[in-house]
C-alpha cells in the first residue's frame, strides 16, 4: 500500500468520524478555525474583479499541462539537468523513498531538515528514513507541532488545525527536550511565545543541517525552476542553507511556462491564507557556484498519478495546487476533522485523491467517496474548478460496480467490488422495474394497498441511511392510476 505508514489500518470513514464528532474540543477547534479562513479567503478573492478568469485559466493551464504531461516531464529533466540538478523518476512509495535515503547517505550525514510537504507524507519518507538510521525534522511551525506531538497532520494548510494553544504548549513543554532546545521555562499558550518557542528549536537545526528534504508547489517546464511558497521563512532556511538539496514532487505540479506560473500565484494565496501574495516565495533552478545548496536532486513521484490520469473523470483530481479551500467549506469535515479520512490528503480532495492514488481495495478508501454530501461548496470554491461531487459519484460508481481498478495487461480493469452486494441487488431489481411498464405499476399498486404494513425505517444495512431519515410516506394511489383517473378520459376525447 503507498503512503504513509501511520495510517495503515485505518477504519472506514464512518466508523472514524463517529468516534471525531463526540470529541467537543476536536469540533470547537474545527470550527473556530475553519469559519476564520473561510471568511476571510472570502473577503481576499471579492477584491478581484477578474477572478472568475484566472479560476478558468487556471483550470485550462493544468488540463491542457496534463494532456501533454509526458512532453512536458522530459522538458523538466533536460532543462534540470542542464542547469546542474540531477532528476530521479520514481514509480511508487518504496522506490522514492530509497532513492532519497541513498542520496542522504552518499552525503554521509543522519540528519536532514525538512521543509512542509504533502508528497512526502504520502509515502511515508519520515519512517522510511527513520529506519535507514536518519533522523528527519520538520521545521514548518504546524508540522513541528505534529511531530512533536507523535500526532498526523488533519488538515492540507494547518496540519495541526486540530489543535489549540494550551494543548501546544504542553507539547511544546514535554516533547521539545527529546528533539533538541527544550522549550523556554514558563512557557505560556499566548502565539508570540509559542513561535519564539518553536524559532528557537529550529534554529540550531537550520545552521548545523547539511541536507534538506522539500517538495514544491510548482515546477515550471521551460526553465526546470522549482517553487515553494510559503507563510514563516523556514522553508527559505531549508531551501538555502543546506550543501545538499533533495526535492520529491508529484508529477502533476508541472506548468508550461512563467507567465503560466503567474495565474497561481495570484489564485494560491488567496485560496488558502486569504492573502494577496505569499509572504515567502523561493524558486531555485539547478545549482549556482555560492549561492544555495552545491548539490541538487529532483525525485519525480508517480505513485499513482498515471493511473489516475488514465481515468477522464477522476483525472480533473490532479489540477489541485493544495490550497485547502474545499476543506475550510465543507461541513463533513467541520464536524469529523481531517484524521478520519486516512490519509494525508483529507477533506473533499482526500475523497477523490486518495482513492485514485491508492486503490479502492481497503476499508477506508473504499468509505471515501461517501465521505460527502455532495452539497457542491467544494467545487464552488475550488480555484482550479475541480468538479469534486462528479468525481465522487463517479468513484462511487466504481466501488460498487466493479470495485478497484487494476491493471489488466495493457488495460484498466475493474477487479470485482466487496460488500454493498444489497444496493447491487437494489439498483437491478430497479432497472428491471423501469424496463417493464406493466411490472411497475403492478409494484406501485401493490406497494399503495400496503403502505399501512411498511416500516419507518429500513431494516439490516439500509438501517444506516434511515438512521436519520423517515421513509417517504406512500400515497394511497399510484400516481399513473390518478392520472387515468383523472385524466385520461379528457386526454381520450381530446
Amino acid at each position: 500500500m503507498s503512503g504513509s505508514s501511520t495510517f495503515v489500518g485505518m477504519p472506514a470513514f464512518p466508523v472514524a468520524a463517529h468516534e471525531a464528532v463526540r470529541d467537543r474540543t476536536l469540533r470547537g477547534n474545527l470550527r473556530h478555525a475553519t469559519h476564520t479562513i473561510r471568511d476571510k479567503r472570502a473577503r481576499a478573492v471579492a477584491e478581484l474583479p477578474d477572478w472568475a478568469a484566472l479560476r478558468e485559466a487556471g483550470r485550462q493551464i493544468k488540463d491542457h499541462t496534463l494532456r501533454h504531461l509526458d512532453r512536458y516531464l522530459l522538458r523538466l529533466e533536460e532543462a534540470v539537468t542542464a542547469a546542474g540538478g540531477t532528476v530521479h523518476w520514481a514509480a511508487d512509495a518504496a522506490e522514492a523513498n530509497a532513492i532519497v535515503a541513498r542520496l542522504v547517505k552518499e552525503t554521509g550525514e543522519t540528519e536532514v531538515v525538512k521543509v512542509k510537504s504533502m508528497a512526502t507524507q504520502e509515502i511515508g519518507l519520515n519512517e522510511a528514513l527513520e529506519a535507514e538510521g536518519i533522523r528527519a525534522y520538520e521545521t514548518d511551525l504546524a508540522e513541528l507541532i505534529v511531530q512533536l506531538g507523535r500526532d498526523r497532520p488533519s488538515h492540507i494548510l494547518v496540519p495541526a488545525i486540530h489543535r489549540n494553544r494550551g494543548e501546544i504548549r504542553d507539547i511544546f513543554r514535554s516533547e521539545m527536550a527529546s528533539w533538541g532546545r527544550p522549550a523556554p521555562e514558563g512557557l505560556t499558550d499566548t502565539p508570540a511565545e509559542l513561535a519564539e518557542a518553536a524559532r528557537l528549536h529550529l534554529r540550531e537545526k537550520f545552521l548545523r543541517a547539511r541536507v534538506g528534504v522539500s517538495g514544491a508547489n510548482f515546477m515550471v517546464a521551460e526553465t526546470g525552476t522549482l517553487v515553494v511558497v510559503e507563510s514563516e521563512g523556514n522553508g527559505r532556511m531549508c531551501l538555502t542553507l543546506p550543501e545538499t538539496l533533495i526535492s520529491v514532487v508529484g508529477i502533476e505540479k508541472l506548468v508550461p511556462t512563467w507567465q503560466d506560473l503567474e495565474v497561481f500565484l495570484q489564485t494560491l494565496p488567496r485560496s488558502s491564507t486569504a492573502e494577496r501574495m505569499n509572504p515567502y516565495t523561493s524558486t531555485w533552478t539547478g545549482t549556482t557556484d555560492g549561492d544555495g545548496p552545491r548539490t541538487f536532486h529532483l525525485v519525480l513521484l508517480d505513485n499513482g498519478r498515471t493511473d489516475t490520469l488514465a481515468d477522464e473523470v477522476g483525472r480533473q483530481a490532479l489540477r489541485c495546487i493544495r490550497c485547502s479551500a474545499c476543506l475550510n467549506v465543507c461541513p463533513v469535515y467541520e464536524r469529523a476533522g481531517g484524521h478520519a479520512y486516512g490519509s494525508v490528503y483529507p477533506g473533499p480532495i482526500g475523497a477523490i485523491l486518495s482513492p485514485q492514488l491508492r486503490g479502492t481495495g481497503s476499508a477506508i478508501d473504499a468509505s471515501l467517496p461517501y465521505a460527502s454530501s455532495l452539497c457542491g461548496a467544494c467545487y464552488e470554491v475550488c480555484p482550479v474548478a475541480i468538479d469534486i461531487p462528479e468525481v465522487l459519484v463517479h468513484l462511487r460508481e466504481r466501488v460498487v460496480q466493479g470495485g478497484e481498478a487494476v491493471r489488466g495487461g495493457n488495460k484498466v480493469v475493474l477487479k470485482p467490488a466487496k460488500g454493498h452486494g444489497a444496493e447491487r441487488a437494489a439498483m437491478r431489481a430497479a432497472r428491471l422495474a423501469f424496463s417493464h411498464p406493466a411490472l411497475l405499476r403492478g409494484g406501485q399498486r401493490l406497494a399503495s394497498r400496503t403502505r399501512r404494513l411498511h416500516p419507518r425505517t429500513l431494516p439490516g444495512p439500509g438501517r444506516a441511511w434511515t438512521g436519520t431519515r423517515d421513509l417517504p410516506a406512500l400515497p394511497a394511489e399510484p400516481f399513473r392510476d390518478w392520472w387515468q383517473r383523472t385524466r385520461g378520459g379528457a386526454e381520450e376525447a381530446k
